[in-house]
């Protein structure tokens, strides 16, 4: 079954286009990400504003070339944390349906990170029983999950994503050790009043997902053109992470847009990412992540195909 998901975040809208297999694999036919900022401002304001609106609907006009090209017996649209938080999130929902064709939802956190789950184990990690956090830091949000096998134990959504972290925090060019410990401090306070200790200390590993994790072994690799064979199944210690915040957050934006293995439209969110990344392995006790390319999108054409 030949389907099309599109992912808009609070900080990327992103396509998937896919072959699903009865037996639940996947032959990508197209995958494109576009860092379009629709929940800028959004934490202040409460509303996604216009600018922020046209720099997805254009990202979308493109992405509907490339959906009309290829064919899809299914076409799913999947909104998160910005449209969730936004009083006229509802009516973007239904002008992305409207003017694309597309099944859209804006999703809750919880199937968010269900879908996500779903995604980031979908290419074996499913087989095993060893218990597993998957962390996917978005532009809003940040979902935690802990499963065995195919089975999800716990999720949580927590009000902690790049873009917000950032507006929040990082005032400074380049962010001062202040904004860095109050933004720490913030996201630590949320991870331990949303999971339960007995669940942080239950996970054995991490598998992260999204654009501040695949950015970060990138970036250890110093890879340019980005790779993502090379990136997916790629491990980034704690230590390593640490190093990377440090050096990361001694540059300015200017400096962070020439770094090698980063793309430049993520310079402005990647310090907060990486440190909400950090403070997440030490809540849990882990001490790496594997970075994943598969994540909710993978999670929704499963979905969409009926395997999952």
């Amino acid at each position: 079954m030949r389907v099309a998901v599109v992912d808009i975040g609070t900080n990327s809208t992103r396509l998937l286009i896919a072959d699903v297999n009865p037996d639940g694999s996947i032959a990508e036919l197209q995958r494109r990400s576009l860092v379009t900022r629709l929940g800028e401002g959004v934490d202040a304001t409460g509303v996604l504003s216009a600018a922020a609106i046209d720099r997805v609907l254009a990202a979308l006009d493109d992405y509907a070339v490339a959906i009309e090209h290829y064919g899809a017996d299914a076409r799913s649209a999947v909104l998160t944390s910005a449209v969730r938080d936004a009083a006229n999130g509802q009516a973007f929902v239904a002008l992305v349906e409207q003017r694309y064709g597309l099944q859209a939802r804006a999703i809750p956190g919880t199937e968010e990170a269900q879908l996500t789950y779903l995604g980031a184990t979908s290419d074996g990690g499913t087989g095993t029983t060893e218990p597993t956090l998957v962390i996917d830091v978005g532009g809003g949000s940040t979902e935690l999950i802990v499963g065995a096998g195919a089975a999800v134990e716990f999720s949580v959504s927590l009000q902690a994503g790049v873009v917000r972290q950032s507006e929040r925090h990082l005032h400074g060019d380049p962010p001062s050790v202040p904004e860095l410990e109050a933004l720490g401090a913030e996201v630590a306070s949320l991870i331990e009043d949303g999971v339960p200790p007995a669940i942080r200390r239950a996970a054995a590993r991490a598998i992260a997902v999204g654009g501040t994790a695949t950015s970060c072994a990138a970036i250890d690799q110093a890879l340019d053109p980005y790779d993502p064979a090379r990136v997916h199944g790629y491990r980034l210690p704690l230590s390593t992470l640490k190093l990377l915040l440090a050096r990361l957050a001694s540059m300015d934006l200017a400096e962070r847009r020439k770094l090698r293995g980063l793309h430049p439209d993520r310079a402005p969110t990647v310090v907060a990412g990486v440190a909400i990344l950090i403070r997440v392995l030490e809540a849990f006790e882990l001490d790496a992540f594997e970075a994943s390319e598969h994540d909710i999108l993978r999670g929704v054409a499963l979905h969409s195909a009926g395997v999952a």
